[in-house]
């Protein structure tokens, strides 16, 4: 008995230090790509070198995991940057240019049903599987509702999180490209000001109430967007002002990085390894065609490409927002059009993937 007790303890033992290697690794090789993309002026880059670094450590065999709770806190912290920057600014910019905005996500919407259309009738994934991993946008709301409308939520996964990694490095390679002089060089950062315990505590404590009525009501992105609208009000209506210490901001862009990239399993990417290619295919062109919605938007709207670039992009809400904080960009129009689209992409997504199912 006595040595069935001390197997056990040392099997316990020997997982604790496995996992406390993969962590210290995952760690040490975030820092390293961070650095590295750093020197090259990449926006976001304590976004996508942690992602980076946590894709190979996951496709490598790695069991860790970020616990659900540490991801919904870090978007919950997005959440109050945004507030700290926009509050009612994008209402308005909503109600000045709802048509045009409308219209632009409908046109989103459509685009990525008839991808989808052309994947189920011509390509080898099963079912809906391809209406719901063309979808542009909510990611993680795709995967879970398709597990429950019977498509295979793993490929769906992959679908979608590989489009949220190639938008994510896109994005930044243009923002690269158009911004001017160094912005965006750095990690977007909060206006720099001295240190407010008060406003930190009320900072956290937004976040964390914020975020816990987003994940506990099952809120599309609610654990963003509520801390977002708190935030708002606590500063219009509380007179304090949020403070969001760049030590804080780094910790929450990595574990944001290092949530979407440990999702990539090497056991996810063999099951899904034939469908690659299409996947590929149809995330390339959903960035394209919503690269041209951005056009269209330039054209119609006075805005800069940029903008219309970011604000268009088909990636997740939390890490477009993360690249256009540090980008100098119209952030009231992009957080409205993304927003827009999040609700539009979500009330639409179970029927239209049960409408490529039949007519496919």
């Amino acid at each position: 008995m006595a040595a069935a007790r001390d197997g056990v303890e040392a099997s316990g033992r020997k997982a604790r230090m496995r996992k406390f290697g993969q962590w210290a690794g995952l760690l040490a090789l975030s820092a390293a790509v961070t650095l590295g993309l750093g020197q090259t002026g990449l926006p976001a880059a304590w976004l996508i070198g942690p992602m980076i670094a946590a894709i190979a450590l996951g496709v490598g065999g790695a069991s860790i995991r970020v616990p659900p709770s540490g991801f919904t806190m870090a978007q919950a912290i997005i959440g109050c940057l945004v507030a700290h920057a926009v509050t009612s600014s994008i209402l308005l910019s909503i109600a000045r240019n709802w048509p045009l905005m409308l219209g632009t996500v409908g046109l989103t919407v459509l685009v990525s049903g008839i991808v989808g259309w052309l994947f189920v009738r011509y390509g080898s994934l099963p079912g809906t599987t391809a209406a719901w991993g063309v979808s542009p946008g909510a990611a993680a709301a795709m995967v879970a509702m398709a597990g429950e409308h019977g498509a295979d939520a793993r490929l769906v996964a992959v679908m979608q999180y590989l489009r949220v990694v190639l938008v994510v490095l896109s994005a930044s390679l243009v923002t690269h490209a158009l911004a001017a002089g160094p912005q965006g060089a750095d990690v977007p950062v909060a206006p720099v000001e001295a240190l407010d315990l008060r406003g930190l505590a009320a900072t956290l404590l937004v976040a964390g109430i914020g975020g816990w009525i987003g994940h506990r009501f099952r809120i599309p992105s609610g654990a963003l967007l509520v801390p977002m609208v708190l935030g708002a009000l606590v500063q219009s209506g509380a007179g304090v002002t949020l403070q969001l210490p760049n030590a804080l901001l780094t910790v929450t862009y990595t574990v944001i990085g290092w949530s979407i990239g440990l999702r990539f399993t090497r056991e996810v990417l063999r099951h899904a390894l034939r469908a690659v290619p299409q996947m590929l295919l149809s995330t390339g062109l959903m960035i394209a065609l919503c690269s041209l919605s951005a056009w269209v938007l330039v054209t119609l709207l006075p805005t800069d490409p940029l903008t219309a670039f970011l604000a268009t992009s088909p990636g997740g809400l939390d890490s477009v927002v993360v690249i256009a904080l540090g980008s100098g960009v119209d952030l009231p129009l992009v957080l409205a059009l993304q927003t827009l689209r999040l609700f539009v992409v979500v009330l639409s997504g179970p029927p239209l993937a049960r409408l490529i199912a039949r007519y496919a």
